[in-house]
């Protein structure tokens, strides 16, 4: 009888992790397809801006540094998107061990805030050098950029040390699942607290006052034009709308899940996110990638000094294109007029001869 207890009681334990498994396989494929849509977009756009951006930092402007540092993290998140890729068309099963696992996860969290937290530093001085343009050349100086970009990875890269000893990353045990959400925790629930007024709110309401601010000097300006008005409220425009796609949907879901722990679930209700949440919360953890492509379009791309390097830079390249072919060209005809010219005095004569042969 004690055995069938608790075979009846494993049966049911198994039965229950069955019923509360999430559906892996549901958005399996969009989210690959969107995997790597960004890779493809957002690898050569970074490495471009990358280099744009350090040519700016060597003339030492200021908001270079924020752009260069931008790309770099970019850059180096968007070298592991073919693990994610992977691991999701393999229906969640991680294939490598568990460093690899949790330097992944690491690598994704601190991109992540890292990304806000610039995206903040580059909005606040763009608004500094516009509204408060003469004040702004004691303000805005390469040590202070350079010191609040480190302070920033730092805290961040510090701050998410905790991933490397949490259960979520061990592949080795269990279903080899990587950083799947499970039931929350109070430790859990704190962290989403934080990550969603650290992380989200207040980034998002600086970036809301910093750009409104930016459009507000704008349009009194009687200097700039109608076109360049509009360009500058477009672009305010987008950050705050690139912001709120990106980020919003994946830190309110986790808010909503810090919320749902303070309650007492019903047995029909403890697998709620797992069976309803996850997929919605699969694509929204995707969409935040997307700011890792759209970042060198929006940002580094939409600058003037930067759209004046790259047509620099373009036409140095053509101008060589252009250079090496006549080059090449001058060359072969270069010796050919130097016997030509030998033989236009020896061969005078002949021409006159030539003229008088149709006469007779």
């Amino acid at each position: 009888m004690h055995v069938l207890a608790e075979t009846e009681t494993a049966s049911t334990t198994t039965n229950k992790t069955l019923e509360c498994q999430p559906p892996y396989d549901d958005g399996r494929l969009p989210l690959v397809l969107l995997y790597s849509v960004v890779l493809v977009v957002g690898l050569p756009a970074n490495l471009l801006t990358v280099y744009l951006t350090w040519l700016q930092v060597r003339r030492k402007n200021v908001l270079g540094i924020y752009l260069w540092s931008l790309s770099l993290c970019d850059l180096t998140y968007l070298f592991t998107l073919p693990l994610w890729a992977y691991y999701v068309s393999q229906s969640h099963q991680w294939p490598w061990n568990a460093v690899t696992c949790k330097l992944t996860g690491y690598i994704f969290f601190n991109n992540m805030y890292i990304s806000i937290f610039l995206l903040c530093c580059i909005s606040c001085d763009r608004y500094v050098a516009v509204v408060y343009s003469l004040e702004s050349r004691g303000l805005r100086r390469k040590r202070l950029a350079i010191f609040i970009t480190v302070s920033i990875v730092l805290t961040v890269a510090v701050s998410h040390l905790p991933v490397f000893i949490m259960k979520e990353g061990d592949t080795a045990e269990g279903s080899k699942r990587c950083f799947e959400p499970s039931q929350s925790s109070q430790v859990v629930t704190a962290f989403n607290y934080a990550r969603f007024m650290v992380g989200f709110l207040i980034p998002l309401l600086l970036l809301l006052v910093t750009n409104h601010g930016i459009l507000a000097n704008v349009q009194r300006s009687t200097g700039l034009g109608l076109q360049q008005k509009e360009r500058v409220r477009r672009l305010a425009v987008a950050v705050v709308v690139l912001f709120l796609v990106c980020f919003a949907p994946y830190h309110l879901l986790l808010l909503v899940r810090a919320i749902l722990f303070h309650f007492p679930q019903p047995e029909d209700g403890i697998c709620l996110f797992e069976k309803t949440m996850y997929t919605p919360y699969t694509i929204c953890l995707g969409l935040s990638t997307v700011n890792s492509a759209v970042n060198p379009i929006l940002y580094v791309l939409s600058s003037d000094n930067i759209r004046k390097e790259l047509r620099r830079g373009l036409a140095q390249v053509c101008n060589r294109a252009h250079l090496r072919p006549r080059s090449d060209s001058s060359q072969n005809k270069i010796q050919p007029t130097k016997n030509t010219s030998d033989q236009n005095t020896t061969t005078k004569p002949n021409k006159q001869q030539e003229e008088k042969t149709p006469g007779t």
